[in-house]
């Protein structure tokens, strides 16, 4: 018995000492499980954070790519109005050189002509040309019979012999 006793002892105190091991464990398992469901819940939260920052990007991405849309559309209507105008433009220059090259052919027939006849100034021509509208006024266009009626009842003196 001596030995049962020693063994009853004996497992008396493996009892004890792992019951004296359980205490500080039971007293450190809820400081455990409350520290495990602490890094739980801001593991939860840091996921929840990583979560909504991942959409508010996604939705950035979205907003950005609708600008951008936006941006190249303006952007191909400005080149395209652009191109238009740049097309009026040339046609503009190159009837502007025309037009321009015209003019110095007139100028150079006036100048010509000015030189030529020695005879006609600039002012001159304005006089020619009032002159000939006062004519044209009188009617020497619109009834040349009066014209003809006017020469023709006046007496020929240089036909008188003597």
């Amino acid at each position: 018995m001596a030995s049962s006793s020693g063994a009853s002892s004996g497992s008396t105190a493996m009892l004890r000492n792992s019951s004296s091991e359980e205490g500080p464990q039971q007293i450190m398992d809820p400081r455990k499980r409350k520290r495990m469901l602490s890094n739980r819940e801001s593991a939860r939260r840091s996921r929840m954070r990583k979560q909504k920052h991942l959409d508010d990007l996604t939705g950035q991405l979205r907003q950005l790519a609708r600008e951008n849309n936006e941006i190249l559309t303006r952007m191909n209507v400005i080149s395209q109005l652009y191109m238009n105008i740049e097309a009026e433009n040339s046609i503009l220059r190159a009837q502007m050189a025309e037009l321009t090259h015209r003019l110095d052919s007139l100028n150079e027939i006036i100048e010509y002509a000015n030189f030529s006849d020695g005879l006609f100034e600039p002012e001159d021509a304005v006089a020619s040309v009032s002159a000939t509208s006062h004519q044209i006024g009188d009617g020497f266009f619109m009834n040349p019979w009066n014209n003809a009626n006017s020469h023709v009842n006046q007496p020929i003196m240089d036909m008188v012999m003597y």
